[in-house]
């Protein structure tokens, strides 16, 4: 397991690359390695791992399979798959956050180029887009907004009237984009395939554990949960353990360091200490601006020790999460995934 284990890490550029900017941080901030796993969020970490097993063990079940093979019957052209995966990756993080929708529509859509011929990896990008637009409308749809919504006494159908705007906007648009990008010409079958085989009780395990792993979460026992929840695999399947991609969440650690080591740089404290006395668009373009650096859940953490939980900053956010490929964690997970399972 070891060797595999280095062997991705030794392909892996993103994951190299944050490991250099963190050398190269470490150069002007005070070096204090023992403050830095203070700076990983292991919520996130906790969770992302049982995601992580459950998605892997639905999809070594062959359940996907099955569901793709009856999905693709369903649509006649390229164009009506791709609006659907697209409306239904939006409609799950809504309330299931974007995170865990792309642990679910991810895996689907790699099971889908194995039927048909559709171009895998723009639909991928396509859903990335969805569930970051998806995920704002609602209080819960992402991290970004459990904060923003926690600290605003907002009501919550009073955050999302707010926000509907916004998601309405991004939801055309990227409809509009989807019509243009996917052809309306009929899905090409692969032929020969073979009746797909699963595992009924390994699905249903699967079921067992993500309702004991949601309420773990919901009660504040993340850890707990995962334990469950992988001491669950390891009797009934211990193959879901050792397939899944463990590297992302060194990804992520990696990145929850530099951010950490990044606002330690006393040119950076400097501009945040003014963000008060920002004009309103200046602070929607430092918002934006800062999500490309940092992600917008963490720019979302460092703005609100500045500035109150105002629309403005809810949209900046949002916005931020569209833009390059470190604006949101979503965006980094789609990617991933869609790498490992290629």
């Amino acid at each position: 397991m070891s060797l595999p284990f280095l062997r991705t890490l030794q392909g892996d550029r993103f994951f190299q690359l944050l490991i250099l900017v963190g050398i190269g941080l470490s150069f002007f901030v005070p070096f204090a390695p023992k403050s830095w796993p203070a700076a990983i969020d292991w919520h996130t970490i906790i969770t992302l791992s049982g995601l992580m097993l459950l998605t892997k063990g639905v999809e070594l079940s062959g359940y996907f399979d099955v569901l793709g093979r009856k999905m693709v019957r369903r649509f006649a052209t390229e164009r009506r798959l791709a609006m659907f995966m697209v409306l239904a990756a939006a409609l799950l993080s809504t309330f299931l956050t974007n995170d865990v929708a792309l642990f679910i529509v991810v895996p689907l859509t790699i099971t889908l180029k194995r039927l048909c011929e559709i171009p895998v990896n723009r639909l991928i990008i396509f859903e990335a887009l969805a569930v970051n637009a998806g995920s704002l409308l609602t209080p819960i749809g992402n991290p970004q907004n459990i904060l923003i919504w926690g600290r605003s006494g907002l009501s919550f159908a009073g955050f999302i009237a707010q926000m509907a705007p916004l998601a309405g906007a991004m939801m055309l648009t990227l409809l509009l984009l989807c019509w243009c990008c996917f052809p309306g010409k009929a899905l090409q079958y692969h032929t020969g395939g073979q009746t797909p085989e699963w595992k009924p009780r390994l699905v249903w395990s699967c079921l067992g554990l993500y309702i004991v792993f949601l309420t773990a979460l919901e009660l504040k026992q993340e850890l707990w949960g995962l334990v469950i929840v992988a001491a669950g695999f390891a009797l009934l399947a211990r193959r879901v353990v050792l397939s899944v991609d463990w590297t992302l969440l060194l990804v992520f650690m990696a990145m929850f360091i530099d951010v950490h080591l990044l606002t330690q740089l006393p040119v950076l404290q400097g501009v945040l200490s003014n963000v008060s006395h920002l004009s309103e668009p200046g602070l929607w373009l430092t918002a934006i601006g800062l999500s490309q650096v940092i992600s917008n859940v963490p720019s979302t953490i460092l703005l609100l020790n500045y500035v109150p939980p105002s629309l403005l900053l809810a949209w900046a956010v949002n916005v931020g999460g569209f833009g390059l490929l470190p604006g949101s964690l979503a965006n980094l997970i789609a990617l991933r995934m869609a790498n490992d399972r290629r």
